[in-house]
C-alpha cells in the first residue's frame, strides 16, 4: 500500500469497491451542510463482512448514503 494520500471530494458518503486500498479521504457535505470527511479504506476495513452482504456492493460495487454518513460508521468520521 502507498503512503499517498489521495483525496476525493463527493455529493455523498461513498464506498466502492474500486477504492479499496487506494488510501483516499472522502470528504461531501451533508444533509445539514456539514463537512463529512472519513478514510474509505478505514471504514470499508472495519464493517467489510457488513458492505459485502449487502445486495446493491454485489451488484453494482459501491453502497452509497444522501444524506448522511450511516450509523453504524459514524464513529469513523474524521472531522
Amino acid at each position: 500500500m502507498s503512503n499517498l494520500t489521495n483525496t476525493l471530494t463527493t455529493k455523498r458518503f461513498v464506498i466502492r469497491k474500486s477504492l479499496i486500498g487506494k488510501n483516499t479521504i472522502i470528504t461531501f457535505v451533508n444533509k445539514k451542510q456539514e463537512n463529512v470527511s472519513y478514510n474509505h479504506d478505514e471504514v470499508y476495513n472495519t464493517h467489510k463482512e457488513r458492505f459485502e452482504s449487502m445486495n446493491c456492493f454485489m451488484k453494482y460495487k459501491s453502497y452509497t448514503n444522501t444524506n448522511c454518513m450511516p450509523a453504524f460508521c459514524r464513529d469513523l468520521k474524521i472531522q
